[in-house]
């Protein structure tokens, strides 16, 4: 199936991957090697580029949010990190391989990511950035780690902008949660001193070091890693899943709906 055509101030991606638009946001049919490829074959001193990794929640979200959205277009890659989300596509016919951000982290901490190379992290506490020093004693890690509530402190946002840009870094790990690091990549995005590739990965960082745990491979194999996110953390969790049903099943519903037309 041809590519959605992308909104005005799209970027072409038709030289490297297929970018389509389901449920309203961009997504690129890229399995998790070929996503790692891209990134590792990337110029080290490229102008700032960014990884996006949407879920059900990202996707509720931006639907009412052109702004947000926007910071999600001008990704260099965005990858599907939902099960759902890539089994409504295949019910379209539309492949979205499954990239979770916590897949692509390890990975480009164990194969990519080399001793000496230089991390930048904006972090969610000090206590992460402390155990990945310890984990990987050979990687150089420079940190900020901004005041809880950072979405709502524009100059908190500022200066994880400001700290990124300060120094060059091969890679940058956006985990401070979602729209905060989406809206930081897309700030740095439009700054000519910035390089690097970013990548906005979420609690990535915390599965990485154990913090929290992933479901058991064969609940992620069956499509039930949810269940165990939701299991480990209910207070925090539940009405975002819950509250996320309908609002994507009317973009399934919408999804349809057009797809119906355009074939008409």
């Amino acid at each position: 199936m041809p590519a959605t055509p992308m909104p005005s101030g799209g970027k072409d991606y038709s030289g490297l991957h297929a970018r389509h638009y389901f449920l309203g946001a961009p997504f690129d049919g890229l399995a998790q090697d070929a996503a790692i490829d891209l990134v590792e074959t990337s110029e080290v001193q490229t102008r700032f580029r960014y990884v996006v990794t949407p879920n059900v929640d990202h996707v509720v979200r931006l639907s009412g949010d052109r702004l947000l959205a926007q910071c999600y277009d001008d990704a260099w890659i965005s990858l599907c990190d939902s099960r759902p989300i890539s089994t409504l596509a295949h019910a379209v016919s539309l492949n979205l391989p499954l990239v979770t951000g916590s897949d692509l982290t390890a990975r480009l901490f164990k194969s990519v990511i080399k001793d000496g190379d230089l991390i930048t992290l904006i972090a969610a506490d000090t206590a992460i950035v402390g155990q990945l020093e310890v984990a990987y004693p050979n990687i150089r890690f420079r940190a900020h780690v901004p005041p809880k509530g950072v979405i709502n402190n524009p100059v908190a946002l500022q200066a994880c902008v400001d700290f990124i840009a300060a120094e060059p870094a091969r890679f940058i790990f956006i985990a401070i949660g979602s729209p905060q690091s989406e809206k930081i990549a897309h700030a740095l995005a439009q700054r000519p001193d910035a390089s690097g590739i970013g990548l906005c990965i979420g609690a990535s960082l915390e599965f990485l070091i154990g913090t929290k745990k992933r479901a058991p491979l064969w609940m992620r194999h069956a499509g039930l890693e949810w269940v165990h996110r939701l299991g480990s953390d209910p207070k925090r969790l539940w009405r975002r899943y819950v509250f996320a049903v309908p609002p994507l099943a009317h973009l399934f519903l919408r999804e349809l709906l057009s797809r119906m037309q355009r074939h008409a």
